[in-house]
């Protein structure tokens, strides 16, 4: 028996490759397949299962094209619908992998048809779990993403995911292996731990929402709490995971890896009203980009701030992307349903000054150079940090104005006299700073290494709370 966690950071999301006597299982895999059929021909197995853990919401599943591709059969557990051909276990059914056996836990309450996969080992013992969304390291699964398909409150499923928990999961040995569908990063949780697998008697000791002795009126209360809501993708991406029907990865990178000249790709985002997406660094960006192009980078959190932002999965995109990383470029972002990639700028900004295109810039600072002129600009300050960064720690008299709600922040932003955006690190500060100009708005200033940096000189900030505690 072999397992294999195979883990893409960028969505902070694990799937999994089982062998065993020659045959394979792969649980809740990504989009792109080759990962999974270049392993089965390394090994010499043959995949027989594709288990799905739930109808995931953000990201888009490659389970319909590896069943064409191997004749695996897609499982899903009790309540799922789909629009293809799939197996729906019943709870407690039983699948055979070579001389392992893989046992269907039925754990609704993230979503109502979220089921545990139990892995039992050649001897029948309690291996490890693959707990998709149920359970997460040191948190569980958000309760509110299925309301309006099972027609019950979060509250009414978060009842009904403590009951799942203490009744399927921390039963099980502490010796079994949890093996979660994410971590640390993931928006389908709240406190995930930067680890990708524990056993289960440490997050019987670790986890809050595993605590013995908690009520479920307790676990309701903590689980529902600080729950921000869902990105708008979510639905889009559970949709198209249950209905199937979208196009082979394959074709997307056909059709996004076309190479555009400056005079092409201008002509290309006028014709269809495509959103030129610069996706180098944060410095690469403020030095020279396209007009109106908005920047999302590949070092960073991209795919989950690309269905933030972006929302419309059928927006037509131009890539502005640094040599190379082209095909990483369309297939993140094909991992998020985004399958529109139109092609990218050939030889990038230097080639679109060549041909004399006009450029425009970010006007960037470092944080001591901000120091210095912080005085004099005490008011005009704005942190595009999430709501809990925000109340842990900030600059006095510093305006909140997230970088998920920006459009709702428009009319506070002074239209002739500098402003200073900052995030944690830079980042999501550059988004910002693009999607201001991108609306005719020019006059911010964007901080280097954001509060990071700040914090390294004397400018006030309040004093530091525990998120914990807020």
């Amino acid at each position: 028996m072999k397992i294999e966690q195979i883990y893409t950071g960028c969505l902070a999301q694990g799937a999994y490759f089982i062998q065993s006597k020659g045959e394979a299982a792969v649980i809740d895999p990504l989009r792109e397949v080759a990962p999974y059929l270049g392993r089965a021909e390394r090994d010499s197995v043959v995949i027989k299962y594709i288990f799905e853990t739930h109808f995931h919401a953000d990201f888009v599943s490659g389970h319909v094209t590896l069943a064409e591709k191997t004749g695996g059969r897609i499982v899903y557990g009790p309540n799922a619908q789909t629009s293809y051909d799939a197996h729906i276990a019943a709870d407690g059914e039983e699948f055979q992998v070579g001389d392992v056996t893989i046992r269907a836990l039925h754990t609704p309450g993230h979503t109502m048809e979220s089921t545990t996969y139990l892995l039992l080992d050649a001897g029948g013992r309690e291996h490890a779990i693959f707990t998709g969304d149920t359970l997460f390291l040191g948190d569980v699964g958000r309760p509110d993403l299925a309301q309006k398909s099972a027609s019950l409150t979060q509250e009414q499923l978060a009842g009904t995911l403590f009951n799942s928990l203490r009744e399927k999961i921390m039963p099980l040995p502490d010796d079994v292996i949890v093996y979660p569908a994410h971590g640390a990063g993931s928006a389908c949780g709240k406190n995930m731990m930067k680890e990708t697998v524990d056993t289960l008697g440490n997050q019987k000791r670790m986890n809050y929402a595993l605590r013995p002795d908690m009520t479920q009126v307790e676990f309701i209360q903590e689980v529902t709490d600080g729950l921000m809501p869902p990105p708008p993708y979510f639905p889009i991406n559970v949709k198209l995971n249950k209905e199937g029907g979208y196009a082979d990865i394959d074709e997307v990178l056909n059709q996004g890896l076309r190479s555009l000249s400056p005079a092409e790709f201008e002509a290309a985002a006028d014709e269809v009203s495509a959103l030129v997406l610069d996706v180098r660094s944060p410095e690469e960006f403020a030095v020279g980009h396209v007009p109106n192009s908005i920047f999302i980078g590949l070092d960073g959190n991209f795919a989950p701030w690309v269905g933030e932002l972006i929302v419309d999965v059928q927006q037509p995109i131009l890539l502005v992307v640094s040599e190379g990383r082209e095909e990483e470029a369309v297939t993140r972002l094909a991992r998020v349903g985004f399958d529109r990639t139109l092609g990218f700028l050939k030889g990038g900004t230097e080639a679109w000054i060549n041909a004399g295109m006009s450029t425009e810039t970010v006007n960037s600072i470092s944080a001591e150079q901000f120091e210095a002129e912080h005085s004099s600009n005490q008011d005009r300050i704005f942190d595009v940090r999430k709501q809990g960064e925000h109340r842990s720690e900030h600059l006095e008299g510093a305006h909140h104005t997230p970088l998920s709600a920006l459009n709702d922040h428009l009319a506070e932003f002074p239209a002739v006299e500098p402003f200073y955006l900052h995030c944690a690190g830079g980042y999501r500060s550059m988004i910002a700073s693009s999607m201001l100009k991108a609306r005719g708005i020019h006059n911010m200033v964007d901080v280097q290494g954001g509060f990071t940096a700040i914090s390294e000189t004397k400018i006030p900030r309040t004093s530091y709370v525990c998120p914990s505690t807020l």
